[in-house]
């Protein structure tokens, strides 16, 4: 939705899904994940980077944040969707309070990233926001409502075919946890949330509000106007 409003996007994957199957190797795999990423994000006219943690090992230490920090100076964005701070896994945990951080840290010009090629500070904190979690419920099963749904259901087909291209992710599914709920999950889920504001499929995000994070609603004022 924001692409058709003329938004250039970005997409970015924390690991390449190295142990993320139990046939091939890290390498492997890794490479057959990249690639995946890399066909959905064309499919949007995305650009993509992969930051090359590596599967159930991302954890909040200075290296991180740094490394989290240069995508967000190298990409400059206004808005941030990113993992949801409690859910079922910690990497994705850690993900969220990572990128949380870089968000903060971007913007102030004495915070070395130590990367090669460094970007310059940013000029703002972007808005930032997150998704739901699996099933939207946290750790004990309790749901976490959401600040707002937006009406995803004009761009619902693409986004199923965006995901159809992770199918190793479905293998591993069906491997490992013995769910095969890969695309029905996400209409299901979708369906359900759009049910709540009476349409087709919907997507649920709440915003991080805190000082000094932006609060101003940035993302449903440029999906919902016109």
């Amino acid at each position: 939705m924001l692409k058709k409003r003329g938004c250039p996007i970005v997409m970015a994957t924390m690991t390449p899904g190295d142990c993320g199957s139990a046939e091939l190797g890290p390498d492997e795999i890794a490479a057959v994940r990249r690639e995946e990423a890399r066909r959905a994000a064309e499919m949007l006219g995305a650009e993509y980077f992969c930051l090359e943690f590596r599967d159930l090992s991302i954890c909040v230490d200075n290296d991180s944040r740094r490394r989290v920090t240069e995508i967000i100076r190298k990409t400059r964005p206004d808005v941030v969707i990113t993992a949801p701070p409690v859910d079922y896994m910690s990497d994705h945990e850690m993900t969220s309070r990572l990128v949380r951080d870089a968000c903060f840290n971007a913007s102030c010009p004495n915070y070395v990233t130590q990367q090669w090629d460094p970007a310059p500070a940013t000029e703002k904190i972007p808005h930032l926001y997150y998704v739901d979690p699996i099933e939207g419920v946290d750790w004990y099963g309790q749901p976490v409502p959401p600040d707002f749904i937006l009406d995803i259901s004009e761009t619902f087909e693409l986004k199923l075919e965006m995901l159809a291209c992770h199918e190793s992710q479905r293998a591993w599914l069906r491997k490992q946890h013995g769910l095969d709920e890969y695309l029905d999950g996400c209409r299901r889920w979708s369906s359900k949330r759009g049910a709540e504001i009476g349409v087709e499929y919907g997507e649920a995000f709440r915003q991080h509000r805190g000082h000094p994070y932006p609060g101003d609603n940035l993302l449903q004022q440029v999906l919902t106007s016109g």
